[in-house]
């Protein structure tokens, strides 16, 4: 596959926007290149500088955890930077299409409406497991895109390994993997195939497991050919300096991440066994995310009456399979319990 193929002809022919730091590599004492303020900034810090465009310290730490290089590696400000700049390098607006398989994370709707890219949603089976025939059925020469997530939000289910790796060798488009969950799950990433699948684009985050989420970086990894692409047409510099410096400070802590995530995992076996015994519960799905997909009795005035009580939860009995659902977020053992105990109110 040439990935250069996919790639719409105008972003090919694009030159992209050349930075002041993108012109100069090297050492030097004085900058008077990038019309910055030389005496500073109003902080503790210095943020008066430009920040590195690629983020290549940032990146070197991340791939001695990740075991991705530098060059397969791209940082966007959260997950949703880098879905957008895959509609925009490899849709055509008002022509190609992408594939979606709801229940699944809305921002993939939303940014193939914002550039005008059709959807086709084939929805996901009984047991929220893909349907690769009527994937196949939808996906036409104008199909650029197939985005699927896994652990999957909200159902919190892994899809089935066979069944992406299916549509990695037989889609001749992209397929986006996102993995914004996988910290919490015994799956192995779709990390380890890069090298397999010239295709494979997987999406992970700082959000969740590292709880970064107020940083909003995001991760994308896959060919260079692919990273080459979304690097072309990027803000210059879309991540800023405090967050490159907090990144860096986080990942040195990954033994209390760790922690965290054992401790999560743990508490949503607990909190997913007590739920399934209350009145108010008819199912609890399982789950390999940080939250669980619960079907209850009556969603909107148990999600309304936890609202009122200060605990905030998300409805989804309007999402297509997830009817009568509500979705959990696993918190603290504190307050876990205490969501436990206002459930016990519910028939």
């Amino acid at each position: 596959m040439n990935i250069n193929d996919l790639v719409r002809e105008n972003i090919q022919k694009l030159s992209p926007y050349s930075t002041a730091r993108d012109e100069f590599k090297g050492q030097a004492s004085v900058f008077l290149d990038a019309n910055e303020n030389s005496f500073g900034s109003p902080l503790p810090a210095d943020y008066n500088r430009y920040p590195d465009p690629l983020q290549l310290d940032l990146k070197e730490a991340i791939s001695r955890i990740k075991g991705v290089p530098i060059e397969n590696t791209f940082l966007g400000n959260g997950s949703d930077e880098a879905i957008d700049l895959l509609y925009r390098a490899f849709c055509n607006p008002g022509k190609d299409n992408v594939i979606l398989v709801p229940p699944t994370y809305g921002m993939y709707e939303v940014s193939a409406n914002i550039n005008d890219v059709e959807t086709r949603k084939i929805s996901l089976l009984p047991g929220f497991q893909l349907d690769l025939n009527g994937m196949a059925e939808a996906i036409d020469a104008r199909t650029k895109l197939i985005f699927v997530c896994s652990p999957n939000n909200p159902t919190g289910n892994s899809l089935n390994r066979h069944d992406i790796e299916t549509l990695l060798t037989n889609f001749n488009g992209l397929v986006v993997v996102d993995e914004a969950y996988i910290n919490f799950s015994k799956q192995h990433t779709f990390i380890r195939e890069l090298t397999e699948y010239p295709n494979l684009v997987v999406l992970q985050t700082f959000s969740k497991a590292w709880g970064l989420a107020a940083l909003r970086l995001g991760m994308a990894f896959a060919s260079s050919q692919i990273i080459d692409v979304l690097n072309k047409i990027k803000p210059p510099y879309n991540i800023n300096q405090a967050t490159q410096d907090l990144a860096l400070e986080a990942l040195k802590n990954i033994d209390q991440v760790n922690a965290w995530i054992k401790t999560t995992v743990n508490e949503r076996d607990r909190l997913a066994s007590a739920l399934a015994d209350l009145p108010a519960v008819r199912q609890v799905y399982p789950s390999d995310a940080n939250f669980i997909l619960v079907e209850v009795t009556q969603p909107e005035q148990i999600y309304n009456q936890l609202v009122d009580d200060g605990i905030i939860v998300r409805d989804r009995s309007k999402v297509v399979l997830c009817e009568g659902c509500l979705r959990i977020t696993v918190g603290t053992p504190k307050e876990n319990a205490r969501l436990l105990e206002r459930m016990k109110a519910f028939a």
